[in-house]
């Protein structure tokens, strides 16, 4: 009758899952935002020359 009883991790190891995910994604997110900067620098100096331009993409009827 003198049974000891062991501690649930459950909610601790979501807890570590959850926190891994998230620093997971962020790290995805930076890396993401870092790989663009250098062509939304180059838009910036240089708008008329950007195949990003919407007006360029629908002239004369043609869409995306």
């Amino acid at each position: 009758m003198n049974e000891v009883q062991e501690k649930d991790n459950f909610w601790t190891y979501i807890a570590v899952a959850v926190v891994l995910v998230a620093g997971a994604v962020l790290m995805v997110k930076n890396a993401e935002h870092d790989k663009y900067a250098t062509a939304a620098k180059n838009i910036a100096e240089d708008a008329s020359n950007s195949a990003y331009r919407s007006d360029v993409l629908h002239q004369g009827g043609l869409t995306k």
